[in-house]
């Protein structure tokens, strides 16, 4: 729903959007294109969270002598602005191509891509078969550069994007932590993260409607020439409430998947944390 409606024609709500869905494509509609990121996920995070802490682990280390010194805010919003640089690099082409796989049923209309002689509907034919055909795909035609369309948004999306995620995290495991624990409970990780999921989000939604329509474009035509084209396009067809498309979905998902995100990385540190301590007592 989140990409049909940041980068979709005729959705009026989000409410509109789940009922085309399901009239024009069924219940497989809402889990198109959602095979590779899946698929990706676990090395998606892995990274993204494995660079936040070691970037704070050296932080720690050069400013303070201590690796595991308690960080102040500049070094988490360096952490997080690393984390958010490093996420291109595998976040940017499971983006395009879940997009890619999610946009090429959506009607277009004639109007809006300057075609002459063609009906208005959905697109008779599908310009990708699978994942593996999609990536093939968009190499072929527009070689290394096509996978990485959009990267420039996907940036300016996920750097101020993770410094709102991991910096709220922080302080609210902090606040929500009893004094004298020394380890924050796991409801304390779950709620901190989830808060932490939903403000990010929230924030990075007019970023992320861009970053949606610059990798949309491109199935069938190409309509944007970059990242400041693509804004006074759309703030001139739809205005200044297209910015915002989308930012109930990405806030209602936004808490439970940061929740459960968070609440895993934490019992996986104390999980390997406890092993290796039995392992070097």
């Amino acid at each position: 729903m989140q990409t049909r409606l940041q980068a979709g024609q005729g959705y009026g709500s989000m409410f509109n959007c789940v009922l085309t869905v399901y009239r024009n494509e069924n219940v497989a509609g809402f889990f198109k294109g959602m095979s590779f990121p899946l698929a990706s996920i676990a090395v998606y995070s892995s990274v993204v969270f494995g660079v936040f802490s070691n970037t704070q682990r050296l932080i720690g280390q050069h400013r303070y002598g201590d690796s595991n010194h308690a960080p102040a805010l500049s070094d988490l919003a360096v952490a997080s602005m690393v984390a958010g640089i490093v996420s291109v690099g595998i976040g940017g082409p499971v983006d395009l191509v879940k997009i890619r796989l999610q946009m090429q049923t959506q009607p277009f209309i004639e109007a809006n891509i300057n075609l002459k002689h063609r009906a208005v509907g959905f697109v008779e034919q599908i310009a990708y078969r699978g994942p593996v055909h999609c990536v093939s795909t968009i190499l072929r035609q527009e070689g290394l550069a096509g996978v990485y369309r959009g990267a420039g948004a996907i940036i300016l999306r996920d750097v101020p994007g993770y410094c709102l995620y991991f910096i709220p995290y922080t302080f609210l495991c902090g606040w929500i932590t009893p004094e004298g624990c020394l380890s924050p409970s796991p409801y304390s990780v779950w709620m901190a993260g989830g808060i932490a999921g939903a403000i990010s989000w929230g924030t990075a939604t007019p970023m992320d409607v861009v970053k949606s329509r610059l990798q949309a474009d491109g199935v069938y035509l190409n309509k944007y020439k970059g990242i400041v084209d693509c804004i006074a396009q759309s703030y001139q067809s739809e205005g200044f409430k297209v910015f915002f498309r989308g930012i109930t979905v990405n806030v209602v998902r936004g808490f439970p998947m940061s929740a459960a995100m968070f609440l895993g990385y934490e019992l996986s540190l104390k999980a390997i944390r406890g092993n290796q301590a039995e392992t070097n007592p």
